[in-house]
């Protein structure tokens, strides 16, 4: 099976890309069966800027740039989308975002019918996402951050698609009393993504 990582973070020495890359190796060593390509959005240099033309692709006047083609076609070729990111503001990074919003299109990702009647369209893609955050579990449930990170992203991006959101994992950097420990769990991560455990993370 093929994975497509993609870590969104401007330093290539961050803990985001390391746990990216232990979750990455953790899969291939897992089966010579498995692949694995990883997206640094950050050194690839995408534009998260939702501009007009990608307006255009929503209403049918204009087709999608490039650069948003060839992530859709990295997708594609996919049977497991890996998200890695670090937590900002309670949410996902602008970059990370505006890949989101741009790549993520009507027309590719899901359709709507003059009716209204929505059409998914990411039903075999199964994804998993590995946030890191920087607060304790505590603040992040006193707070309702874990719901509402839930509904933003679980459910607002990718069971509105359709896409099989297998995992959703919160590495929280308080909790874990080495940097080791946690590219420790990240290992796990990858392991069980190998594994194809379907059971849901406490997020």
């Amino acid at each position: 099976m093929h994975s497509l990582i993609v870590v969104s973070h401007p330093d290539p020495a961050s803990l985001t890309h390391a746990v990216a890359t232990g979750i990455g190796r953790a899969i291939t060593a897992a089966s010579t069966a498995n692949s694995v390509e990883i997206a640094d959005l950050a050194r690839e240099g995408f534009d998260p800027r939702f501009t007009l033309d990608d307006i255009g692709v929503i209403n049918r006047t204009a087709p999608a740039s490039g650069a948003v083609r060839t992530e859709q076609a990295r997708i594609d070729s996919a049977d497991r989308l890996i998200i890695t990111y670090p937590v900002y503001w309670w949410s996902m990074p602008a970059l990370l975002k505006g890949w989101i919003d741009r790549v993520f299109a009507s027309g590719w990702a899901y359709d709507e019918s003059p009716d209204g009647k929505l059409e998914k369209r990411l039903g075999r893609l199964h994804v998993h996402l590995v946030a890191i955050g920087g607060a304790t579990r505590a603040t992040y449930d006193r707070r309702g951050y874990s719901k509402a990170m839930a509904a933003q992203i679980d459910h607002g991006i990718f069971d509105y698609c359709g896409a099989q959101l297998l995992s959703s994992d919160l590495l929280l950097i308080p909790e874990t009393r080495t940097t080791d420990e946690l590219l420790a769990e990240a290992c796990r991560i990858g392991r069980r993504i190998a594994g194809g455990d379907t059971g849901r993370a406490a997020a």
